[in-house]
Formats: structure tokens, C-alpha cells, sequence
């Protein structure tokens, strides 16, 4: 399990959008894999496993706290800082990814993380998020297309200066 925590705190700052919360949800998930473990058939799925877990618990706090949606959250931009050692148009263009992505609506931000950053097959990301493969796959073609057209909006708008 300790292996998956850094993987389980990024996922639960995607979700959350603040440390706090992401830690307590990290705990949460722990306390619970702890208290089910004799659910686990084999050891290859214990991340997508800890990540359902992850997901489930998130979707209860919200459900608890009445969906409570934007009240005590603040901006990740923080966190996301490309790294020092990128170029300027390095910085520039992560910083402009990072907007797009975050203007997503949150079930294709969800899809689009695990899928795109954790590697997760679309399968894995369907069980996880508990939906239909096809719900993944709608999702994050959706979400391709709304990157898409922004660039492609981004770029027009340089071509004609």
C-alpha cells in the first residue's frame, strides 16, 4: 500500500483541490483498505483496488456534506507548477494545459487523470470511478475535444497577428 500513496494523495488533490482534504482522504482510504483487505483476490490490482476505495470515499464525503460543491475549496494553481528547470515556453504552455484541464467539468477531469496520468487502461478507470467503459470512453473523448478546440481557437487567434 505505501507504494501507491504518492499516486493516491495526486489523485485526491484532482478531486479535492486542497492538501487538507486530500490528506484526510489518503487516511480515509487507508483505514479502510486496512479494515477490508481480505477483499483483495490478487496483489497486481491492489492500486486500482486503493483507488476505488479513494474514489468511494470521496463520493461519500460529498454526499455527507450535502454536496457542498465550491464552498471551502481553493485554487490548485499552486500546485502545479511545471518544474524550475523548464524553459519559459515550457512553463507557458504546462500553465495553459493546466487552465484547460482544470475548466473541465469534474467526471471528464476525473477520467482524463486516470487515464491520461495514471496509465490506468479504460477498464481499469471504469471500475475505479464505478461507470461503464463506455461512460470512459464518451468522457474522455469529450474532454479531447474540448482541449482540442481550445488550442485549436489558441492557435487561430496567433496565426492572424
Amino acid at each position: 500500500m505505501s507504494q501507491c500513496l504518492a499516486r493516491l494523495w495526486r489523485y485526491a488533490i484532482v478531486l479535492s483541490h486542497k492538501r487538507d482534504v486530500a490528506d484526510d482522504l489518503v487516511q480515509s482510504t487507508c483505514v479502510r483498505a486496512l479494515e477490508r483487505c481480505a477483499q483483495v483476490k490478487e496483489s497486481a490490482g491492489v492500486d486500482r483496488w486503493l483507488f476505488s476505495i479513494l474514489h468511494s470515499v470521496w463520493v461519500n464525503e460529498l454526499r455527507a456534506q450535502h454536496v457542498r460543491q465550491g464552498q471551502g475549496f481553493v485554487d490548485v494553481d499552486d500546485l502545479d507548477e511545471p518544474a524550475e528547470t523548464f524553459t519559459f515556453e515550457d512553463r507557458h504552455w504546462h500553465t495553459q494545459v493546466m487552465q484547460r484541464v482544470k475548466r473541465l467539468p469534474e467526471a471528464q477531469r476525473n477520467a482524463v487523470f486516470l487515464v491520461y496520468v495514471e496509465g490506468f487502461t479504460y477498464q481499469e478507470a471504469a471500475m475505479t470511478l464505478s461507470v461503464p467503459i463506455g461512460t470512459i470512453m464518451s468522457r474522455l473523448a469529450s474532454a479531447r475535444l474540448t482541449l482540442a478546440k481550445n488550442t485549436g481557437m489558441s492557435s487561430r487567434q496567433g496565426e492572424k497577428k
